[in-house]
């Protein structure tokens, strides 16, 4: 199966093409830079290939939670891609291929949402399967979600853990481990696409919506004020 696969969502961007089992990837840029360099790492990981677009199976990409303009700039490249070459496209939860990155096990994920919130979820991974409770949540960090059981049985990872508001939580400190570093990658994107698209789990390209989890993508400048930010 031949997969493109994109990941905007996070400060780094990725693109992935899976011809099989073999991967090629691009990763890097910044934000505010993804726009800029998505493209042409496609068309460059197609020429590396030998590869046409319309020869591929489908386009996954990353879709949310996190970074707005990093979801929309995902799924407005599949899309436009996938209309012009009549493929199916994937949506995969960002929050899945985090997830999967870090091998297996239990983990709660947290990523910054800004706005002085988190997203966060749990989640667990054993071999290809991953297992999502309760569903992905987005908060203030004294509200992020305590795992059930051992704490020393779950590790946390992604961007919301470099937050002091979530790194001093009491508890945070009996987690098995703390990975601030992790973020989602197209490669994992790649992955788990592979695996929806052979189940027939495909969205139709006019009709895919990214996975915002909350509606309100700014605060008033009143809300900036009180939370200590400038007008």
């Amino acid at each position: 199966m031949k997969l493109l696969a994109l990941e905007t969502s996070a400060d780094t961007a990725s693109v992935a093409l899976a011809l099989g089992s073999h991967t090629l990837v691009r990763q890097g840029g910044a934000p505010g830079t993804h726009a800029r360099i998505l493209l042409g790492w496609v068309s460059e990981l197609l020429a590396e290939a030998e590869c046409a677009l319309s020869h591929l199976d489908g386009i996954a990409f990353s879709a949310g939670p996190g970074s707005f303009t990093g979801l929309r700039l995902a799924i407005s490249v599949a899309q436009g891609l996938a209309s012009g070459s009549d493929l199916p496209l994937v949506a995969v939860p960002t929050f899945e291929a985090l997830a999967l990155a870090q091998g297996d096990g239990q983990y709660l994920v947290c990523v910054d949402a800004r706005m002085s919130e988190v997203y966060s979820g749990l989640l667990v991974v054993d071999g290809e399967r991953i297992e999502s409770y309760p569903d992905i949540r987005v908060g203030k960090p004294d509200l992020l979600p305590r795992p059930p059981g051992d704490l020393s049985e779950w590790s946390g990872c992604g961007s919301g853990f470099a937050l002091p508001a979530v790194a001093d939580l009491p508890w945070i400190a009996s987690l098995a481990e703390v990975r601030a570093g992790a973020a989602a990658h197209a490669r994992e994107v790649a992955r788990l696409g592979q695996r929806q698209l052979a189940a027939g789990r495909i969205t139709d390209a006019a009709l895919a919506t990214p996975l915002y989890v909350r509606d309100k993508v700014a605060s008033t400048t009143a809300e900036r004020l009180a939370a200590g930010g400038r007008a």
